[in-house]
């Protein structure tokens, strides 16, 4: 069966939302979802499925979780190839002298609009820097992700489409976990 990545945006952030891990991969098995796996507590779950598309099973697992928990998540899920790609092609990798913990990925419920790119460069201020591929938006906020402009709520906004953000270090290890 294939395995599937599961996102979760904002849960256990701020004392909202709390969903304890045990739980949420109780959900995910109660989904008939094998070798349910969660990844720090901000709502990483890897599992298998049968072949379904990544975008079915968001507003499954989104469905479940307001059934369980009682509070509407924005879910995104993603291949485990498609993970793996996405880790392999990080543009910011290539360049000289990147702190590799100041890179982060947001990641899109669609492909953005033709003028994503415009609409992210206005509201770009100092030294972070983007790239668009595909579903994703490659990050590197050089003065860290707290104070940057394209956080994931001024990135929906401007793109008018859910996202959710994680770190390079947890995209990464979603990628290890997702191959084993």
């Amino acid at each position: 069966m294939p395995i599937y990545i599961a996102m979760l945006r904002g849960i256990n952030v701020g004392g909202k939302k709390i969903v304890r891990m045990e739980h949420l991969r109780a959900s995910f098995e109660a989904l008939e979802f094998g070798r349910v796996r969660t990844y720090v507590q901000s709502g990483n779950v890897t599992f298998e499925a049968v072949k379904s598309s990544p975008d079915d099973l968001s507003k499954t697992i989104a469905e479940k979780i307001s059934k369980d928990f009682g509070f509407p998540i924005f879910v995104v899920v993603r291949t485990s190839d498609e993970i793996a790609k996405i880790v392999e092609g990080n543009p910011f990798l290539n360049e000289r002298g990147l702190d590799h913990s100041k890179l982060h990925i947001t990641f899109l419920a669609a492909p953005p609009a033709k003028n994503a790119k415009e609409r992210i460069d206005a509201l770009k201020a100092g030294p972070d820097q983007f790239r668009i591929r595909g579903r994703e938006i490659y990050l590197y906020c050089p003065d860290g992700y707290g104070r940057t402009k394209l956080s994931n709520n001024a990135i929906e906004k401007a793109l008018s489409a859910g996202a959710t953000t994680r770190n390079w270090k947890t995209v990464s290890r979603l990628a290890r976990i997702s191959s084993e």
